[in-house]
């Protein structure tokens, strides 16, 4: 969908209201540089685009996602010396996309690792359960446009008449449920799972964080491979998996095991110990099966547990944030060529984790918890602060 030049009442252009300040602070130029040498993407001759500056405005794309190229760089062209960019001039859309095709993908993803961590600390409230930082584990898919590169690369989702209005990528991340900080994530075609996903993200997690999941992710092998990294699990699991109880315990809960096939089952050999939690809603029929690896029921009581998962639904808010608040529901992804997608894509969660990054560090300030301040709010305030802080020093 081609984007024109936004104006706003008044005749102002969208671009006076565009601020650098939430990606300078955020993300360096010093940053970006030593991921651009690193994916091996340095020029040999400084370009009137070059590859750091692209980057920058792969990211700042994604605040804007109905306004030009142009547009958007004709704001940024004016603080990039105060990021410690040499600056840019001002570009055609169509030099806009070959520096993109230059830069490529690798850069945007080693900078989105390289910044993306955790923001919250011990004092953020609400980032924590007793002594677990939780963090929770979902995936989704975001439509891209309808070019016949994209269509082979991604595919489409199924459609119960015909074929979806556009293809698809399908992406798994995870989240820092007290802040939506996204702190690792990975993208692939449609028709890649998102448990194939998930196995990549495994390294980001870390002993004290304690991992929220829903059913769709839960497995043996999977189980097994990310208990291994040393944080601890909370994964709700199917009706119908069978999980025998082995002893009681004090708060109702039960430890059992889970075994990766079923003759293994019947020899009682192999296995994996877990904790299992059953519970209902009040006014609801259905019973909710929690496993958790977190077998000492004094540590953390079935109730608090039963209480907490819910708290997996902060991913879902995020998602939210990402799809619909910063990329806008209305629009795919603007860019037609698979490897620009993935870059966009990179592009827009390293957006999205420097806007929860601010929300954090200001929620601190005032000692609250990062969950009451609206995302919407904090994005207006981000769209329409004036460039002119980029005259400042920092």
């Amino acid at each position: 969908m081609p984007r024109s030049p936004l104006t706003l009442a008044g005749g102002a252009r969208i671009s006076d209201f565009i601020t650098l300040g939430v990606l300078s602070e955020r993300i360096s130029g010093e940053d970006v540089e030593a991921c651009v040498r690193e994916s091996g993407r340095k020029e040999l001759r400084r370009r009137g685009l070059p590859a750091d500056t692209t980057a920058l405005l792969v990211v700042a794309l994604s605040l804007y996602r109905d306004v030009s190229y142009e547009e958007v760089l004709s704001c940024l062209s004016e603080g990039f010396r105060w990021l410690g960019f040499k600056g840019a001039r001002l570009a055609t859309k169509g030099a806009v996309t070959q520096a993109r095709c230059r830069l490529g993908i690798e850069p945007m993803r080693l900078l989105f690792q390289r910044l993306a961590k955790p923001v919250s600390d011990a004092k953020t409230p609400g980032s924590r359960y007793r002594s677990w930082r939780t963090v929770a584990l979902d995936g989704s898919t975001l439509d891209v446009v309808d070019s016949p590169a994209n269509a082979e690369a991604f595919g489409y989702p199924g459609a119960s008449r015909g074929t979806s209005s556009h293809p698809q990528i399908r992406f798994v991340s995870l989240v820092e449920t007290g802040t939506h900080a996204p702190f690792a994530a990975d993208v692939g075609p449609y028709s890649v799972g998102e448990v194939t996903l998930a196995k990549r993200l495994l390294p980001e997690l870390k002993a004290g964080m304690l991992l929220l999941a829903d059913r769709g992710f839960f497995g043996f092998d999977l189980f097994a491979q990310t208990a291994a990294t040393k944080a601890d699990l909370l994964f709700r699991v199917r009706a119908n998996q069978q999980l025998d109880p082995r002893r009681r315990l004090s708060d109702g809960s039960y430890l059992s095991w889970i075994y990766a096939h079923p003759n293994e089952r019947r020899k009682g050999e192999g296995g994996f110990e877990v904790r299992v939690i059953e519970y209902r809603i009040d006014g609801q029929d259905e019973i909710y099966r929690l496993v958790t690896t977190i077998l000492n029921p004094v540590q953390a009581p079935a109730e608090e547990l039963a209480r907490l998962y819910h708290e997996r639904w902060e991913i879902e808010a995020a998602f939210d944030e990402i799809k619909t608040h910063l990329k806008g529901s209305h629009l795919p992804l603007r860019s037609k060529t698979p490897d620009l997608v993935i870059q966009e894509f990179w592009g827009l969660m390293l957006c999205h984790w420097a806007i929860r990054d601010l929300m954090c560090q200001a929620s601190k300030h005032r000692s609250r918890d990062p969950d009451e301040i609206s995302f919407v709010a904090a994005l207006r305030i981000i769209r329409r602060t004036l460039p002119t802080r980029a005259a400042l020093s920092p």
